[in-house]
């Protein structure tokens, strides 16, 4: 998102040359550089135990299941975000977490960090946000995953349980 105004006093910002960035935001008024502001969230791939199915969603009325995900709130880090996240939307407990890549979302302006997931527990309690779960093979989830973000995520993270 680009800045207009100072997001400290409210001034109007100029974009300057910066000595070590693209033309960047500057507040005249408060005498320093404002960076872009974007916010932050996390995904799971929730893998069972054998690392054999991945537990993905249905929201929003689409038709392709996701990856759970959710902004991180201030003041939380990204590991507490993803274990908050799954049990508020799924009720659902997460013994491993692991980091597997970073994308950022142009849509939405956010970026996405994104997580290997591992629990025991082979039910779950969605929340009004989940429209459907289900626990999916891997080549059931390649198969239903077709485009955008998910797929991308979905690649990182066969890639990723390949390498582990």
């Amino acid at each position: 998102m680009e800045l207009n105004y100072c997001p400290v006093c409210g001034a109007k910002v100029t974009y300057r040359a910066h000595p070590t960035e693209p033309p960047t935001a500057y507040c005249e008024c408060c005498g320093d550089w404002r960076f872009p502001l974007f916010s932050a969230a996390v995904t799971a791939a929730v893998w069972n135990r054998a690392h054999s199915s991945l537990l993905l969603i249905w929201q929003y009325g689409e038709k392709a299941p996701v990856f759970p995900a959710g902004y991180v709130n201030k003041g939380e880090t990204a590991e507490e975000a993803v274990r908050r996240e799954l049990r508020e939307e799924l009720g659902i407990t997460v013994e491993e977490l692991r980091p597997v890549c970073s994308r950022y979302y142009v849509p939405s302006e956010t970026l996405m960090l994104h997580f290997a997931a591992e629990t025991t527990e082979t039910e779950a309690t969605p929340n009004e946000e989940v429209e459907a779960w289900r626990w999916l093979a891997i080549s059931e989830a390649d198969r239903l995953i077709t485009g955008g973000l998910a797929r991308e995520l979905l690649d990182d993270t066969l890639a990723w349980e390949q390498n582990r």
